[in-house]
């Protein structure tokens, strides 16, 4: 009898879980047959982005003006790109982004320019994505499990889920989770839903309370969480005095650290969020170490997607040149692989869970 595949069936990408029918038409399938390929290829080399988090010294007014002392001393992030990074060419509008944080909440502020400011659903847990829209990606304790994921438009309507883990592992968005005492504001620089001049930008700011986020609890200076922003941005028209989206064109995907593939659900890509002004280095995976564990992780999907069964050895996998640096141990219900490095012992599993040395 054949076993069952731990892979979300027939697709290479489920961006947006809950709107499959959508996301099928809306992302072409990814071409390449090897996932180890599409790591080595297009995401291994890609160095996430790491951003300094300031604590803020007196509560942050959402208002979406961005005119409270938090903001002035915050660092803007980098531009934004597109989500396959330098494959692709740099997006047509910028987009930038803020954060800062204090005992009650996490700050999240972008500016988002173009020059036509339009929305269309203001329904919470609509599926945001299908208006123009501005998202963010949380993994509180960096293990690609247990992540959230927030999206909102120009009408300041958003969505709010969370995930046990990615669609590529089998898993399956929970929309009925809500943020608890967020508040949110838009403010548009130029008219609403008004094609007859010309917008200069939108502005987003948010406040996520901690206790949204279970067991996590109130950071401490020199922590760190991975986080991610994504702009979508739609081609459109103008057709009887409103906004259109232009037919048979697809959507773009912008972001803040690159992902290497059209898939916002690949934790391991998202950015370093280091709560305060530094964070000892050591306590950040390394670049080998990180390149071997995941090499072993899309290797034997490939590999499961073949025989149907976990690689024992790194041998079988392709991967003979990381003996000696990487331990694996595999059965039919799964594997581990672990990695050691200066920050401590990684290790990974096969529905890509990650357990990384304890950080207290």
């Amino acid at each position: 009898m054949k076993s069952c595949s731990p892979f979300a069936p027939d697709t290479r990408i489920q961006r947006f879980g809950l709107a499959t029918a959508v996301a099928a038409v809306l992302l072409p399938v990814l071409a390449s047959a090897s996932d180890y390929h599409d790591w080595k290829e297009r995401m291994a080399d890609i160095e996430p982005a790491t951003y300094q988090c300031l604590k803020a010294t007196e509560p942050v007014v959402i208002d979406g003006k961005l005119d409270d002392a938090a903001w002035r001393n915050a660092e803007w992030t980098s531009d934004f790109v597109d989500i396959e990074g330098d494959a692709k060419p740099r997006p047509r509008f910028q987009t930038k982004a803020k954060m800062a944080w204090d005992d009650n909440y996490l700050y999240v502020s972008a500016i988002l320019y173009e020059p036509d400011v339009w929305g269309t659903l203001t329904e919470h847990d609509s599926v945001i994505f299908q208006d123009n829209d501005f998202e963010v990606f949380i993994d509180p304790d960096s293990d690609n499990h247990g992540y959230f994921e927030f999206e909102i438009n120009a009408l300041n309507t958003f969505w709010d889920l969370t995930l046990p883990k990615p669609y590529m592992d089998m898993g399956s968005a929970d929309n009925s989770w809500e943020i608890r005492g967020i508040k949110t504001a838009v403010s548009v620089q130029g008219t609403l839903n008004d094609p007859s001049d010309e917008d200069r930008s939108w502005i987003v700011e948010m406040a996520f309370p901690w206790e949204a986020y279970g067991d996590t609890g109130v950071p401490e200076e020199g922590d760190f969480w991975r986080i991610n922003f994504s702009r979508v941005q739609w081609q459109s028209t103008v057709r009887e005095g409103s906004y259109q989206k232009v037919p048979g064109t697809h959507e773009d995907n912008w972001v803040w650290s690159p992902q290497g593939v059209v898939d916002m659900h690949r934790p391991e890509m998202w950015g370093y969020l280091v709560f305060g002004s530094e964070v000892a280095i050591d306590a950040i995976q390394s670049r080998g170490s990180r390149d071997a564990m995941y090499s072993v992780y899309y290797a034997q999907r490939d590999y499961y997607a073949k025989h149907e069964k976990w690689a024992k050895t790194l041998k079988k996998l392709g991967l003979k040149r990381l003996e000696g640096q990487v331990d694996l141990n595999a059965s039919k219900s799964g594997y581990k692989a672990s990695v050691t490095d200066a920050s401590g012992t990684w290790t990974i599993d096969h529905v890509r869970h990650v357990e990384g040395p304890d950080r207290n």
